[in-house]
């Protein structure tokens, strides 16, 4: 029996009839308007939560020099006295306040958004380095900071700009996939023997040791704060969530990370430099989170490859800003003592004997000049410079030796 409903309607001669869609044509992925909202609370939110964890480091590393100096035992040598430190507790309710913020915006944005924007909180603790620890910014260091900028814009430009989990059961659907599972389990061996085995031994000697733990657990941190955002969302929007046991799961998980990274990344700062640690922390923590969010949430399968490009060309922008900021910190590079564009006579300068090594120039013309060139050049700990200042001291030997023999 035929079904006289099924076929199309019957047109004259002179109709036209629209054609039939083409139902083998790839549609067109369309972002909503919620999730374009939720990107830009989530953008904002990230923004401020980094200006806060930024300046955390300061007030911290502030607070545990603060204990060096009463000769109490260091955090290093399993010491809390910091604890007794309100500077201290002044950092640590700052980073709380801005890992809260970070929260609530992995509630609203990919983590893929939010985590790369961590070079902000790199760029607060190195002007503020230079402000309160009389850690110089040179200028090197300024461009670095101006290319973590330009990065980190490029890299919100291009990334996701929607979520991809929006129920707690679609959460728990998307961890017990296979491929999340094998890589979950190889950030926690490589956490395990970084714990048990190499910090030890190494930790003091390394700032790899201690920063690759808190990096690694940092990506678990991430999963379960996106997992918490989820059930807070889902029961604002009157599904509660709060009975579930996968909701209290992600949340052992998030304080369990966080209370073992707050240890070793003390033990970091108390031994290495912040300047130091923070940038190394953010490029490896930045790796794990994006690779785990990317097996997890898929946050690259509707994305453009340029998109996806641009998002890792900011990304390594981003980090070769953070390389030379640290790189180069210690150096006394300014305007100043740039290379200039004309030469200087040959005679002249045979005669002062002018040699630039780390952008500082050398002139033997004047002793107590040399003095206190050589006093730079040996507060900056550089092997070329030591080894520089050997050659003018012998060079000098030899010249006097010469005027003596005449």
């Amino acid at each position: 029996m035929v079904n006289f409903t099924s076929l199309p309607e019957m047109s004259g001669p002179n109709s036209t009839q629209s054609p039939l869609p083409n139902v083998t044509e790839p549609t067109e992925h369309i972002v909503s308007d919620e999730d374009i909202y939720g990107f830009w609370i989530g953008f904002s939110l990230a923004v401020i939560s980094n200006a806060f964890i930024g300046s955390s480091f300061i007030f911290k590393k502030r607070g545990l020099i603060r204990i060096a100096k009463k000769r109490g035992t260091r955090a290093d040598q399993g010491g809390y006295g910091y604890l007794k430190e309100w500077l201290w507790w002044l950092g640590m309710f700052l980073m709380i306040f801005g890992e809260i913020l970070n929260f609530v915006a992995y509630a609203f944005a990919p983590a893929t958004l939010v985590t790369p924007l961590g070079a902000l909180s790199v760029i607060v603790a190195a002007v503020m380095s230079s402000m309160f620890l009389k850690e110089r910014l040179n200028i090197i260091g300024k461009v670095s900071c101006g290319l973590c900028v330009i990065g980190s814009t490029v890299m919100v430009m291009h990334s996701p700009k929607e979520t991809k989990v929006h129920t707690m059961d679609e959460m728990l659907e998307k961890v017990q996939e296979p491929g999340f599972i094998v890589f979950c389990l190889l950030l926690l061996v490589i956490s395990m023997v970084f714990m048990i085995y190499l910090a030890p031994r190494y930790g003091s000697k390394s700032v790899m040791i201690y920063v690759t733990i808190c990096a690694t657990l940092g990506a678990f941190t991430v999963m379960g704060c996106k997992g918490m955002g989820v059930a807070v969302t889902q029961t604002i929007k009157g599904d509660q969530q709060f009975t579930n046991w996968f909701t209290y799961l992600m949340l052992a998980i998030v304080i369990t990370c966080i209370l073992v990274q707050l240890n070793f990344l003390n033990r970091a700062l108390d031994i290495f430099n912040t300047a130091v640690v923070t940038p190394i922390y953010y490029v490896l923590f930045t790796s794990c989170v994006v690779s785990l969010s990317a097996v997890l949430f898929k946050d690259f399968f509707y994305m453009d490859w340029k998109d996806i490009l641009s998002f890792f060309l900011g990304f390594i922008t981003v980090v070769g800003g953070i390389f030379l900021l640290n790189a180069f910190k210690y150096m006394n590079i300014s305007l100043k003592n740039l290379p200039k564009a004309h030469k200087k006579d040959t005679d002249k300068q045979d005669e002062n004997a002018n040699v630039s090594v780390n952008g500082d120039i050398m002139s033997h013309t004047d002793d107590e000049e040399d003095a206190d060139t050589y006093q730079r050049l040996a507060n900056s700990h550089s092997v070329a410079s030591m080894d520089h200042i050997e050659f003018e001291i012998d060079t000098n030997l030899k010249r006097q030796t010469r005027i003596l023999s005449e």
